[in-house]
């Protein structure tokens, strides 16, 4: 007859596998990342590609005055036509002070009827936000709006 094992040593063989295994995984404190307006020159780069964006078809409508940054409401209309021909491609938005400068990607075709989306926001401060419509026909073009912020969002500290 085999005799078991001593729990105590089952425990004390489960308490330094679980010591070792702690030893090895480091410990990484995470912490909001600070952005700049370079960043969100670099984001919109990489979607426009270098090319030039015009001012005008887009319409930013977001509150230039907001309490909380947790739940900011926004909506991006494009003047165009959804036809096959001519249409909006995509739109995308950025922000300047935010961890990820940016915020959402939208991409339509004729068939979307209109060229508006709706979303709510989390801003970190009082920044600016930028709304960049693609048309089929390569060009871009944009509207901007200064936010201001009472109450930040996207600021807890996790140790």
């Amino acid at each position: 007859m085999q005799q078991r094992p001593n729990s105590s040593r089952r425990q004390f063989l489960g308490l330094a596998g679980g010591a070792a295994v702690l030893g090895v995984i480091p410990i990484v404190t995470v912490r909001p990342a600070e952005a700049t307006p370079a960043m969100l020159a670099s984001a919109i780069q990489s979607v426009t590609g270098g090319a030039t964006v015009r001012t005008g078809k887009v319409k930013l409508d977001i509150p230039p005055l907001v309490e909380n940054g947790n739940t900011v409401p926004m909506t991006v209309s494009v003047i165009n036509p959804m036809a096959p021909e001519d249409h909006v491609r995509s739109i995308h938005v950025f922000n300047e002070k935010n961890p990820q400068p940016n915020i959402a990607n939208f991409h339509l075709g004729p068939h979307n009827g209109r060229a508006q989306v709706s979303t709510r926001i989390r801003l970190a401060d009082s920044q600016k936000i930028v709304a960049i419509a693609r048309l089929s026909d390569g060009s871009f073009w944009s509207a901007s709006v200064d936010v201001v912020v009472t109450l930040a969002a996207c600021t807890e500290e996790v140790i």
